[in-house]
């Protein structure tokens, strides 16, 4: 039996807010429904009976203004299911703005005595409606048959979204100290499983020393006639009864054990699956406002769209829920603005002049799948090829080998856009960089797929909850560690035959790809293990565009793992997100894959990467003199590299101009060495940046270029590069004599 909320507790006015509160919701769906109905009596009978319902609890509560916007309402309503007028799309515009107001002032009488409400903007209201049917008896005095009822009636006869089951509010850190201890009565729970198998080991070696007993008292009354042999028999008769009793004891001792172990197993299994479901609520409830805001949108543009949401009752972490709600506005904005296209242009296309955008959210394989897809104009790969080479993100060489997966993922980058002009409805420029961003803070994945002419689709793949992971549970350096299995691109046991090396960089091949390798050791500055396994384990990670291999000493498999976050206390730790609790109950650090991925670039961008197919990995002394190599050809760089390698300097690579200036910013070298043509930044560029800069001024800078006009020799030193040569100077030596008058020798 469900226990009825004490209303006791409540203020008329605290009731009446909550009456609004639910009749509002049941107002705006149904009224965005009126525009797809063709036969909208159930649509009208139910705005009818929420216009009556916000009117009654109005009067209850003296409002009497109120009382007359929302009488006001049912006449219309009443109006429309007798056929005497029929809503077009402008009046729905203006019942919804009166929906706007009902809310607002709902929210005001929450918890004040005395709400100040808009005289002015309700009575313009009451005459918009009015106009909406001159046959509508709305100007009539507000006098229908008496509804005169007690507070607790009033909240009787709505249509009650589950309010039965009393609400308590629980603050989100009790939640999660909950689910921390059940997580916790979980691992303990598993333990004694394990406690039960071990008993049954012993119950086993009973039984064989039971058998030894038994052979042995047989080998004795073969041989009982002296009396001591007798004596020992006697006696072994009594052990071996004891031994009975011992077994027969361990025997129901072990069955009732495993028998409370299966109900103490099934019990935390049960708390924990009960304490999920409170984190979690239907999709639905976070996404009530979306009909609403695609609906004005529309009509705001002149367009004719239908929002389809499939999936509302598919259960949704409530913290994720929450932090979805932007980004998927902005998807949504964005398909309204950009997607969709008019009604006129439709028919041109040979399409409906109604555009659909559906939203479909579905849980599969342990994850949750959230995908927006519209039925509209999609992008045109051509003209994004083009955007990409505008903005000087890429070369045109690259840029027309690039696959359509990877000419995605260029959308996600900030301020990068493919609207023409920048509007109020789509973020003004605000770009899908701020999606993708909320989509991995949750420990997520977003791609995108363009069908141009027909649509554009959204797919994001989230965990369920954020309190419980599942994980790639590996281990480093002796301990474990996790990385969420929705941020793993794949796993790989790499031969170290496979493993080549291109500037001090180690890397393998995957699908025509080159993966850099790193050690997790020297990402997550844990001492160095010697291995000589020929297979190395690699965890395979992504940023936007790169895959990172990550090389750890053992996969351990997959898990589910409670999280629970770090004391506040420690800060914010490198490369670690969380912690949690194995099933045999140790303690198991969480990756934090974005900034594992910062870290990596930056060990990339230094140079100083250890050699993860030796089993021995020793780092040069930081006492050499360090040269930054600066050029986008790889023969080059490599000629260069290894010419100044074998005369004993640290060298390291840029692969362009801002390659090379990020670069020189994080790290310190004696010497620069650049070439002039580069793309993103030319070597011009870079030495100016260098020589204007207080703290890398003094960084002497030589410019080697196979340019050798006077005019580029002036305008390199007018940059202020110490030297000028030309790539014939690799065949003398005349580069090393400029390196060594420069900063001497190695």
């Amino acid at each position: 039996m469900t226990k009825e909320i004490d209303y006791s507790q409540f203020s008329l006015l605290d009731l009446f807010s909550m009456e609004v509160k639910t009749q509002v919701a049941i107002l705006n769906d149904r009224l965005l429904a009126l525009e797809n109905q063709p036969q909208p009596q159930a649509e009208l009978a139910a705005l009818m009976r929420a216009a009556h319902s916000i009117k009654g609890a109005a009067r209850i509560v003296q409002l009497d203004s109120v009382v007359t916007l929302a009488h006001g309402m049912e006449d219309c309503f009443v109006a429309a299911q007798a056929g005497e007028i029929q809503l077009k799309a402008a009046d729905i515009d203006v019942l919804l703005a009166v929906v706007d107001m009902l809310l607002h002032i709902g929210e005001a009488c929450e918890g004040n005595s005395h709400p100040q409400l808009p005289a002015d903007r309700i009575q313009s209201l009451v005459s918009a409606i009015a106009s909406i049917g001159k046959s509508s008896p709305i100007s009539q005095t507000v006098t229908e048959s008496p509804w005169v009822v007690a507070p607790s009636q009033v909240f009787n006869q709505v249509e009650k979204p589950d309010i039965q089951n009393r609400v308590v509010r629980v603050g989100a850190d009790n939640l999660n100290s909950l689910m921390g201890l059940a997580g916790e009565s979980l691992v303990q729970a598993k333990w004694l499983e394990s406690f039960t198998d071990s008993l049954l080991k012993l119950k086993t070696n009973q039984t064989e020393l039971f058998d030894l007993l038994e052979g042995l008292e047989e080998l004795l009354s073969k041989h009982s006639q002296h009396p001591l042999e007798r004596q020992i028999q006697e006696k072994m008769t009594a052990v071996r009864q004891t031994a009975s009793e011992c077994r027969q004891l361990l025997g129901d001792r072990h069955n009732e054990l495993e028998l409370y172990s299966q109900r103490s197993t099934n019990l935390a299994d049960r708390l924990y699956r009960q304490v999920i479901a409170t984190h979690m609520s239907p999709f639905g409830e976070g996404g009530q406002g979306f009909p609403r805001m695609v609906r004005d949108m529309a009509r705001q543009l002149g367009k004719r769209i239908k929002l389809e949401i499939i999936g509302k009752s598919t259960l949704v972490d409530r913290d994720i829920l929450e932090r979805l709600e932007a980004p998927l506005t902005h998807l949504l904005r964005n398909a309204v603005d950009h997607g969709i296209e008019t009604p006129q242009e439709r028919i041109a296309a040979g399409k409906p002049e109604t555009g659909t955008i559906r939203i479909e959210v579905v849980h599969r394989a342990g994850m949750l799948l959230i995908t927006v897809i519209d039925d509209g104009r999609g992008i045109d790969l051509e003209f994004l090829r083009q955007q990409i080479i505008s903005k000087n993100l890429n070369s045109p060489e690259i840029t027309a080998k690039l696959t359509e997966a990877e000419l995605m993922e260029f959308l996600f980058l900030p301020g990068f856009s493919t609207a023409k002009t920048v509007t109020e409805i789509s973020g003004r420029g605000v770009g899908l960089d701020v999606v993708h961003s909320t989509v991995r803070e949750v420990g997520g994945n977003l791609r995108a797929v363009s069908q141009p002419g027909c649509g554009m689709s959204f797919h994001l793949q989230l965990p369920l909850t954020l309190s419980v992971l599942r994980t790639l549970v590996v281990e480093i350096a002796d301990e474990p560690y996790a990385f969420a299995l929705a941020r793993i691109h794949r796993v790989a046991m790499v031969p170290k035959s496979a493993i080549m090396v291109c500037e001090n960089q180690p890397f393998f091949m995957m699908n025509n790809q080159a993966v850099a390798l790193i050690s997790a050791h020297q990402v997550l500055e844990l001492p160095t293990q010697r291995e000589n396994a020929e297979l190395l384990p690699v965890v395979i990670i992504s940023d936007r565009l790169s895959h990172y291999g990550v090389v750890v000493d053992k996969l351990m498999g997959e898990c589910s793992l409670v999280v629970r976050p770090l004391d506040p206390r420690l800060g914010k730790l490198a490369n670690i997100s969380a912690a949690a609790l194995l099933d045999d109950g140790s303690p198991v650090l969480i990756i934090d894959i974005e900034d594992l991925v910062r870290s990596i670039a930056k060990l990339l961008s230094s140079g100083q990467i250890s050699q993860v197919n030796h089993s021995s990995q020793q780092e040069v002394a930081k006492t050499y003199k360090r040269v930054l190599v600066v050029d986008d050809s790889i023969t080059v760089r490599e000629m260069e590299r290894k010419l100044l390698e074998n005369k004993g300097y640290k060298v390291e690579v840029a692969v362009n101009g801002m390659d090379g200036w990020n670069a020189i910013r994080s790290s310190h070298y004696n010497l620069v060495i650049t070439d002039i043509d580069m793309p993103r930044m030319n070597g011009f560029e870079l030495t100016n940046q260098i020589k204007t800069q207080e703290n890398l001024k003094h960084i002497p800078v030589i410019i080697v270029s196979y340019k050798d006009r006077e005019e580029d020799r002036i305008k390199g030193l007018e940059a202020g590069a110490n030297y000028y040569l030309t790539k014939t100077s690799f065949h003398d030596d005349t580069l090393l004599k400029a390196v060594i008058d420069l900063i001497g020798e190695a």
